[in-house]
């Protein structure tokens, strides 16, 4: 199965994703910062979006001219990701038409991103699915036929490198509408990568996402979350992202293998914690073992208790003295 992490070389690490958006302002300057403060934040892209206003929206649209404000030049966005580079940050964007894809491609970005309102723009996914390059595709306002149709339209094309996050599009997303267990759906239908594009407030739940089988986060990235911009307040600070990263690497080591047994630390203090039969007086050799006569203690370095019924009754081989564990090679 294609692993999205693997072509960043990140193997099985869980991809972060720092999503600085439209949080930029329209400032090439504070776009840099986001790159800079991402990258020191334990972010493994940093992904803004690139476009056209005329591209996606309506000049009638209310939010037109606000989008036209947020535009950056092509020269930005190339020394953006020249200095992505620099601060060893993967650097790529979702797209909304095909300048703004053509654009990203220039950038030399390893993978495109598609946000969930484009999901059923399947022209759109055409287009970039003949880049051959890998897809991250957003399903937020979107069932499992509309998810199909997507992936469909992709790999008709002859792409087969696509990756899902589950997402719920709104903003912020309540944590009793996340249904993290979609995680689990999307890849058992589709057996592609999937991941959780967060839009809850706060650092918790990508480290949940991550416990329910998520291999990608992606989270909304400020520097303050008291800019004026319409996504501030929904995304993280440097120092919550921080967090939310340790977050997701401990969860990383919490999931273990399935595999029920027991750690060296376990091994070591199951001496301790578990008992064991032993001799509750002194018993000379040649005794006929009564229950009486033994009790059940720690340490665990004798007989285990479960093997009472079978003791009594044998006959010591050996003396013991109180309070000694009774081992096999005294019967």
């Amino acid at each position: 199965m294609f692993e999205i992490s693997q072509i960043i070389g990140l193997n099985n690490k869980t991809l972060i994703i720092a999503e600085a958006g439209i949080n930029h302002d329209g400032s090439f300057s504070q776009a840099a910062k986001l790159i800079e403060e991402a990258a020191s934040s334990g972010a493994d892209v940093i992904k803004f979006q690139i476009f056209e206003a005329e591209e996606f929206c309506s000049e009638n649209s209310e939010f037109f001219d606000l989008f036209k404000s947020l535009e950056l030049k092509e020269k930005e966005w190339i020394k953006l990701s020249k200095i992505a580079a620099k601060n060893q940050i993967v650097f790529t964007a979702s797209v909304f038409g095909k300048n703004s894809a053509d654009l990203l491609e220039r950038t030399k970005a390893p993978f495109y991103k598609i946000a969930s309102g484009d999901i059923n723009n399947l022209p759109l996914l055409d287009y970039i699915a003949k880049k051959d390059r890998p897809i991250i595709l957003s399903t937020g306002m979107s069932n499992l036929c509309d998810i199909e149709s997507a992936i469909n339209q992709i790999n008709i094309n002859g792409n087969n490198k696509v990756a899902l996050m589950h997402c719920v599009s709104n903003y912020p997303t309540k944590y009793d509408e996340t249904n993290l267990q979609v995680i689990q759906t999307l890849k058992t239908t589709f057996d592609v990568p999937v991941g959780f594009s967060d839009h809850t407030i706060g650092p918790l739940l990508p480290a949940l996402a991550v416990i329910s089988g998520a291999s990608i986060i992606e989270k909304h990235f400020t520097l303050d979350q008291k800019l004026p911009g319409p996504d501030h307040k929904l995304s993280l600070d440097p120092a919550s992202f921080k967090a939310m990263v340790n977050n997701i690497r401990i969860a990383e080591k919490s999931i273990g293998n399935g595999i029920k047994s027991l750690t060296q630390g376990e091994k070591e203090l199951k001496k301790l914690a578990r008992r064991s039969i032993t001799a509750n007086e002194d018993i000379n050799q040649g005794t006929i073992l009564k229950e009486n006569q033994l009790k059940i203690v720690r340490p665990g370095i004798g007989i285990e208790p479960k093997y009472l019924g079978i003791i009594k009754g044998r006959m010591l081989r050996k003396d013991v003295k109180k309070n000694q564990p009774i081992t096999w090679n005294l019967l």
